[in-house]
């Protein structure tokens, strides 16, 4: 069998037309790049590169080794990386960024997955979608969740894997009690209960209020959904909130669809820095696609960068 080393360094020589090239490539000595193709050849019985001047010139069994050797050294760090991948499903880590808002959707999930990956190492960020954005950007996290709109500015690739309706949700006195939607414009003339800020249902709502034109009447803002349920529960005003979480509603409570030509949709976008993904996290996603259905992009994400 041949030495893999021998030959890497007898492939790095012809690439680079030089054991000097090839041994600053290699990081070592020169007579150590000339020893070790020697014994290659001893190996095989044969001269491979023939020492007479420059450029190298390859005997014939030189350019059959040359040109399936390099496809063979290729091959073995291709396999490498597959078998460092394979021990990452027994080992690995993966760090996953999720906003408060839309962690109830994982809890099945996060189940599923330590049933089936009890030894990976799980780490769940709460933060708000803008600052998981920023995480993923910048390598933090391997992948995150968001609301759309993400930012535009920054380097990353997203897809929205979820919708869903946004829902007023107020007492009687403010919400008529039958099963018709309401519009946008219906809703502004009502005081609000929104999210705070950083939210993207509220970056979402401000972006379709200033689209309309439309001036809203926010009685109040709040980083805690329950406690915006908690506020109209109290007839201080009307909440908006994405479809799950009207199935927590207090009976006395209604809730309307908000209808309109150019849907209001809440919008889970996954998050990832375009490049690679571990195996982790793509177990991670297989078990997301199995729960929460839809497309998670596990065939798209190109892991050979």
């Amino acid at each position: 069998m041949l030495n893999v080393i021998a030959l890497r360094y007898f492939v790095e020589t012809v690439r680079l037309n030089g054991f000097t090239a090839a041994a600053q490539s290699l990081g070592v000595s020169q007579s150590t790049v000339s020893k070790m193709v020697r014994s290659l050849e001893d190996q095989i019985g044969e001269t491979l590169i023939i020492r007479n001047g420059r450029p190298l010139l390859l005997s014939d069994a030189g350019r059959v080794l040359y040109e399936k050797g390099s496809d063979v050294l290729t091959a073995l760090v291709r396999l490498e990386q597959e078998v460092h991948e394979v021990q990452a499903l027994s080992q690995g880590r993966v760090n996953i960024g999720i906003p408060p808002m839309i962690n109830l959707l994982f809890t099945q999930v996060m189940k599923d997955f330590r049933e089936r990956y009890p030894t990976i190492s799980l780490q769940i960020h709460e933060y708000p979608g803008p600052a998981i954005e920023q995480m993923v950007a910048t390598n933090e996290l391997d992948v995150g969740f968001s609301i759309a709109p993400v930012d535009q500015l920054l380097p990353l690739e997203h897809q929205v894997v979820a919708r869903h309706d946004v829902y007023a949700i107020a007492l009687p006195e403010l919400l008529a009690r039958n099963k018709d939607s309401i519009a946008l414009a219906q809703v502004v003339q009502k005081p609000l209960l929104l999210l705070n800020d950083d939210f993207g249902l509220t970056r979402l709502l401000r972006q379709r209020f200033a689209q309309e034109q439309l001036q809203p009447r926010i009685y109040a803002q709040s980083s805690q959904w329950d406690w915006l349920i908690s506020m109209a529960q109290a007839g201080l005003g009307v909440a908006l909130l994405p479809e799950p979480f009207c199935s927590r509603l207090p009976t006395e409570l209604v809730y309307k669809v908000i209808e309109e030509k150019e849907p209001l949709s809440w919008e889970v976008t996954l998050l990832w820095n375009g490049r690679y993904l571990s195996q982790a996290a793509r177990a991670w996603l297989e078990c997301c696609q199995t729960q929460l259905g839809g497309e998670w992009l596990l065939a798209s994400v190109d892991n050979d960068d």
